[in-house]
């Protein structure tokens, strides 16, 4: 039995889930399991998706990123702003970019000079990159991007030979490379330390206060590029992209096994999370489930991932305290 359970982690758990859900919905739902459905779900997550590979890191450190979303949202905007102003699409590009860099720096410095707790922080800055979006384009949307870019960002455009759109293509290679660093590097292995013991880590030598802001600044960069993926797949900018975004990423990532009190979790877990919260959103929205519903299943399983792995190590550890104090003396 111990050999079974050292196998069965909750992020394989949650892989295995991810495998039943597609095999249930392929059973029960006409079109679910058909190509152009699959690419349409996978090109739903793609902005959420990106966003996990940040977060997930973040979290691994005991920080979190709440103004994700509100930064998206900023970055749709401003590139709104700047079309509609007659700047090409060229210079737009860096401009949210290094706008998404700023906020992020701006998160960090808080976090890391300053000493306040990057809950209390994002949630500051969730509030306040969204006001400046709507400072930047008002209650205006604005479309007409270029084509060539937009087509990029949709579904119906996928890698040749396959069903996976571009975003979603971009995200499996960035996902390999944050898989590498997390699990291959010292990089990744002073981010499982500072998340464990931060002051330990200060004191064997790990540049703490350095890590924190450079995940700050990578969360911002990979938010402000999901706005512009956002603004061109839905082609619309506007000051309100992305709202309530920000939850589905953590919910998908804390599903995937990773401990929000830091120090804990796979990258391979938030992504299986990721997934299984897309396909479960496709699901419900083939089998006309309301968009309100979707959002309290999204709470559920939030909830779920918080709770359950809590439960699981409390029971583990009660019942390794029993068998310790059975146990005859030798």
């Amino acid at each position: 039995m111990s050999t079974l359970t050292k196998y069965i982690r909750w992020d394989t758990a949650v892989g295995i889930l991810l495998i039943a859900v597609f095999l249930a919905g392929a059973g029960t739902t006409e079109g679910f399991a058909d190509t152009a459905n699959l690419s349409a779900a996978l090109d739903d997550t793609a902005e959420i998706a990106l966003i996990a590979l940040p977060m997930t890191l973040l979290v691994v450190a005991g920080q979190v990123d709440l103004s994700v979303a509100s930064m998206l949202g900023l970055s749709s905007a401003l590139a709104g702003s700047l079309w509609d102003a007659g700047w090409t699409f060229e210079l737009i590009v860096p401009i949210c970019l290094l706008t998404g860099v700023l906020g992020g720096l701006l998160n960090g410095w808080l976090v890391t000079r300053v000493g306040l707790p990057s809950l209390a922080v994002t949630i500051g800055t969730l509030t306040l990159y969204r006001g400046l979006a709507s400072v930047a384009l008002g209650d205006k949307a604005v479309a007409d991007f270029p084509e060539s870019y937009a087509r990029w960002a949709r579904y119906t455009e996928t890698v040749p030979g396959t069903f996976v759109p571009y975003p979603v293509a971009l995200f499996a290679v960035l996902a390999v490379v944050a898989a590498v660093v997390l699990h291959c590097t010292g990089f990744g292995r002073s981010l499982y330390a500072v998340g464990a013991q931060e002051d330990a880590a200060h004191f064997a030598g790990i540049r703490v206060k350095q890590i924190k802001l450079a995940l700050f600044m990578v969360s911002g960069l990979v938010a402000s590029f999901a706005g512009i993926v956002y603004t061109l797949r839905y082609g619309s900018a506007r000051a309100d992209n992305g709202v309530g975004l920000e939850l589905v990423v953590i919910a998908s990532v804390l599903l995937g096994g990773v401990d929000f009190d830091g120090g804990k979790g796979t990258l391979g877990g938030a992504v299986a999370g990721v997934l299984l919260i897309g396909l479960l959103n496709n699901l419900l929205t083939l089998n006309d489930v309301s968009n309100e519903i979707q959002v309290i299943v999204t709470g559920l399983l939030l909830i779920a991932s918080v709770l359950a792995p809590r439960v699981v190590t409390t029971v583990s550890e009660r019942r390794h305290r029993r068998n310790a104090a059975t146990a005859p003396a030798s």
